[in-house]
């Protein structure tokens, strides 16, 4: 039986990946088990200790609300006030990679911790405290947070985003036989997403759906 990779680009500070989860959760639950998701980090902010400008504060919140509005994603706003916001995001990705088979729980988690607890991720203390809570190597995991080596996988990362045409997060791709189809650019509802793997020939089940 051929086998799949469904490739999900993504950042984990991106506010339509966090209004995608539910749909992302609901159609992994539906698939076969010869498809397996694998992430890919798209890195949106490279390393920064520049606080947001205004221009920037204006335009994420701006698309939190818009997120919100068409997804029913929530967001703690807590988070203006309560953190020093940065416009850099790598090295949260970079927290994804040290998590190693904890990857996705620690995407998960990042997620949670920026939109619902006001927490924020673009600092070491935060992603730290994340991996005690996934019960990971607190110490390997904050020497290899920032490491080159980590950062040199990332970069791998981007350059299969990049080889995937993925402009924008999220986006879902269904690789198989050495054959790539994008099935979505940016957010989704379920029923579309259920759609386009249905049409490649991806039986889905009606659990979750």
């Amino acid at each position: 039986m051929e086998t799949a990779e469904l490739l999900y680009v993504a950042d984990p500070m991106c506010s339509w990946c966090w209004g995608f989860h539910r749909v992302l959760s609901a159609i992994e639950a539906r698939l076969p088990e010869t498809v397996q998701v694998r992430l890919v980090l798209g890195g949106l902010a490279k390393d920064s200790d520049e606080p947001m400008d205004d221009r920037t504060r204006e335009y994420v919140q701006r698309a939190w609300d818009e997120v919100e509005a068409r997804t029913g994603a929530t967001f703690n706003r807590e988070f203006w006030t309560a953190c020093a916001p940065r416009r850099s995001t790598w090295r949260s990705c970079r927290a994804v990679l040290a998590a190693g088979d904890l990857g996705r729980p620690m995407f998960d988690a990042i997620q949670r911790a920026y939109y619902s607890e006001a927490r924020n991720p673009s600092d070491r203390d935060t992603l730290i405290e994340l991996a005690g809570r996934l019960d990971l190597d607190v110490e390997g995991f904050a020497l290899a947070l920032d490491a080159p080596g980590t950062q040199a996988e990332l970069e791998e990362h981007f350059a299969l985003r990049d080889r995937l045409g993925a402009r924008s997060f999220p986006t879902l791709v269904l690789r198989r036989g050495g054959r790539t189809e994008t099935l979505v650019r940016g957010w989704a509802e379920e029923s579309d997403v259920a759609t386009a793997l249905t049409a490649l020939g991806v039986d889905l089940s009606e659990a979750g759906g």
